[in-house]
């Protein structure tokens, strides 16, 4: 795993100082706050197309599914899976929570996660049974054991159905000590890994949106399920993630909605 490692840290490292570059030199991006959510600017474009390039040259016959470019079935047991710019709204609009998220799959479960916040100076790593980093030192979800003293992220991911997203917020807000935003999922997954968050709930999240987190939650010692509490599988998914110990409750919460 240590050459898988070392490839995905300097591919996330590269493209992220590359946005980083950018970040607040583009005014026409001020433009697009306006519009949809689901922008996509020349900057996604080109970190796609740079990290496809990268990974094609160096690993030839492995799968590689993108948020930019879908899925390239190169029929392998192995699957890179890209988002190579998460939180793009943040980025227009001057917000530094933003970042590159690569994961790899083998069989459909995830062995490797890399997520990098290069305006923060955040690296997030996590191999399969080996733990997980932040900026090379070891780090652990929180302590929380109650939902009222615990601090909850939320995202409506690629839910449409804003009825249905503030009734679960509200859910939410009335059982926490607060809910929060960040408008980056997989910041929002990373936070709860180093314990800024105790939980992070997401509907119909999109698999390179969360894929490295779900990795590294779990190896920060965290849980993460979908909705009734089953195993999170590579496919668009209503998802908690949590330091594990309010995990039931945040289940229990949002089961059904």
């Amino acid at each position: 795993m240590e050459s898988y490692r070392e490839f995905a840290v300097k591919l996330a490292t590269r493209t992220g100082k590359e946005l980083l570059s950018h970040f607040k030199k583009d005014r026409k991006l001020l433009g697009l706050r306006g519009t949809v959510k689901g922008i996509v600017t020349k900057y996604d474009i080109n970190s796609n197309r740079e990290i496809i390039k990268a990974i094609s040259n160096n690993y030839p016959s492995y799968n590689i599914w993108t948020e930019e470019s879908g899925f390239f079935n190169r029929h392998s047991e192995y699957t890179w899976i890209v988002d190579p710019l998460d939180g793009t709204v943040n980025f227009a609009a001057g917000n530094p929570l933003f970042c590159v998220i690569l994961s790899l799959l083998k069989k459909n479960e995830p062995v490797l996660g890399v997520t990098y916040a290069p305006a923060i100076n955040e690296l997030f790593v996590a191999e399969k049974d080996q733990g997980a980093l932040l900026n090379r030192k070891r780090i652990s979800v929180s302590s929380s054991r109650k939902l009222k003293e615990s601090y909850v992220y939320s995202c409506e991911g690629g839910e449409r159905n804003r009825i249905r997203t503030g009734k679960i917020n509200n859910m939410i807000y009335l059982k926490v000590r607060d809910l929060r935003k960040l408008g980056s999922a997989g910041i929002e997954c990373a936070w709860v890994a180093c314990g800024k968050g105790d939980a992070f709930v997401t509907v119909k999240i999109e698999p390179w949106d969360i894929s490295a987190g779900v990795l590294l939650i779990k190896e920060a010692g965290g849980k993460a399920t979908d909705f009734k509490g089953k195993p999170v599988k590579a496919e668009r998914s209503d998802l908690v993630f949590s330091n594990g110990k309010i995990h039931e409750s945040m289940v229990n919460l949002v089961r059904g909605v």
